[in-house]
């Protein structure tokens, strides 16, 4: 259930949330009524930015990306954005890539690198002082606002100065117990003896839902964001909002027409779906969330599944639609700056996985991300950039002044000059995986545009990729004696690029290659 709370810009931490309705609705109505031409004049140079972000979304399903599923809302956005085609996640997590998003810096830094209040993670919130591009944004003089999910902790964008904020309850609880998972290791377990939910399906995986998209989680969400940018076209100020969509994450929950646009029979997997795991580690054979276990899931589950996810996204590209046209009608379309970003991707079988865990195989690594910027001339980037790059060029775009280490750098040479803004030795993406759900992994990974090296501490086995031979990341050639010159190199590359965010896992790393030069 959806939360709607207004914060006056004259309360205090303290008294967050006291002012009624009636009162704000009141004190609303006494301000002097503008035109939409008169408020926008007055906002500078100061840019509305929106952001709209997304939950586990992948980057190879939409159609301006020769993906399955026509999105032409989101194809319209991309034709008039710079389309960054290879951005990366800094981890395969909810909390911790949010975190990254909303600071601008590693989990290592800031203390977030576990997701919150879930089974046996040690992490509640994102520590206070963090305060990030929100209250950046806030205390620059920006309206800001923030619609659906947060993740980081009870209250958070509210305590960072969020005035319009709308979202779950339990992202408003103070004292939030720790979420363990009973119910769906009872499901899972059904699923294992052969029962199925209603009309055959499997809740954890895929559920054709009652009602119309206007019932779903998605479209309160939009009729949220709606009402924020309406309040926003009449403020003075300038704005920044961030619509946070809980979906496509799994399971993949859709109404009709949504479940049933992409019949089983016409879908393509790809070549590394239930592709067998050889010389991998040996944290992907283990469940570390019920839905993990997939060996009670069928050929047609698969398919089913990945329909789902098909139709979450064809149900988004009409929210991301209806968005805009809001924008339009307002009158604040044609100069708003645009963030379309994904948190990170999902596994929908490949490698016969389900989900995310601590590995950085593409279909979770990798994320799609959108920048619009109405004086920028769109373009297509092929250059590794990292979730990190966003929020650094947010506090440019915003006259931000950063509230510590940022880990990323701006994006504006890349969207003005294309691919010759990063040379080759530069061209790479670093990626972390510290904890999931409370199990310690210690992952990280660099990615080029030929490899990528994983290194795993808390395994004795690592993993490399041709990825220009073996895009689907099938085949683990950390043993091949032909590669050796090629995994010190990335090993040494890695080492660098760990000690230059000054991730104290460089350390251990440069021991790690000190014994294997031995």
């Amino acid at each position: 259930m959806m939360k709607k709370i207004y914060v006056s810009i004259a309360a205090s931490a303290l008294i967050l949330g006291a002012c009624s309705a009636t009162d704000t609705k009141a004190q609303q109505e006494a301000q002097p009524k503008e035109s939409i031409e008169q408020v926008q004049a007055k906002k500078g140079e100061n840019p509305n930015v929106l952001v709209l972000m997304f939950d586990d979304m992948r980057f190879d399903t939409f159609s301006h990306r020769g993906g399955p599923v026509p999105t032409p809302n989101i194809d319209a956005l991309a034709a008039q954005s710079t389309r960054f085609d290879m951005a990366m996640t800094t981890t395969g997590l909810c909390s911790p890539s949010r975190a990254a998003f909303f600071t601008g810096r590693w989990g290592h830094r800031t203390g977030l690198d576990d997701n919150v209040a879930l089974w046996h993670s040690r992490q509640t919130n994102l520590n206070d002082a963090e305060g990030g591009i929100i209250r950046g944004a806030a205390d620059a003089g920006y309206f800001v606002g923030y619609v659906g999910k947060w993740h980081l902790g009870p209250k958070g964008m509210i305590k960072r100065g969020a005035e319009f904020v709308d979202t779950y309850d339990k992202e408003l609880i103070d004292h939030e117990t720790q979420f363990a998972p009973y119910g769906r290791l009872d499901q899972t377990r059904r699923y294992l003896e052969g029962e199925r939910d209603a009309n055959g399906e499997k809740n954890q995986y895929y559920l054709t839902l009652e009602g119309t998209y206007d019932d779903t989680q998605a479209a309160q969400k939009v009729r949220a964001g709606q009402e924020m940018l309406r309040q926003a076209a009449k403020d003075e100020r300038p704005f920044f909002g961030v619509i946070s969509f809980s979906q496509p994450h799994p399971p993949y929950r859709v109404p009709e027409p949504y479940a049933s646009m992409f019949p089983n029979e016409e879908i393509d997997v790809p070549s590394n779906h239930l592709a067998e795991r050889v010389n991998k580690p040996i944290s992907q054979e283990v469940p570390w969330w019920p839905w993990h276990e997939v060996s009670h899931m069928t050929d047609e589950d698969w398919l089913e599944s990945r329909a789902h996810y098909y139709g979450a996204i064809a149900m988004l590209d009409r929210a991301v639609g209806e968005i805009i046209d809001t924008a339009k009608e307002e009158g604040i379309w044609d100069d708003l700056h645009v963030v379309f970003i994904g948190d990170q991707g999902s596994m929908l079988g490949e490698h016969g996985l389900y989900d995310k865990s601590a590995y950085a195989y593409d279909e979770l690594m990798r994320i799609p991300l959108l920048m619009r910027d109405p004086d920028i001339e769109p373009r297509i980037v092929n250059r590794h950039v990292s979730l990190l790059d966003v929020p650094a060029t947010l506090n440019e775009w915003m006259k931000l002044k950063a509230d510590g280490p940022i880990d990323g750098e701006t994006l504006t040479p890349l969207m003005i000059k294309g691919d010759e803004a990063i040379s080759d030795e530069d061209d790479d993406a670093l990626y972390a995986y510290e904890w999931y759900n409370g199990a310690w992994f210690g992952l990280r990974a660099i990615r080029t545009s030929e490899y990528k090296y994983v290194w795993n501490p808390g395994d004795s086995r690592d993993e490399l990729y041709n990825l220009k031979n073996d895009p689907g990341e099938v085949t683990n050639l950390i043993n091949d004696t032909e590669y050796s010159d090629t995994v010190l190199r990335l090993r040494q590359r890695l080492k660098q690029r760990l000690i230059e965010v000054e991730d104290p896992s460089a350390v251990r790393l440069e021991k790690r290659i000190a014994d294997s030069i031995q």
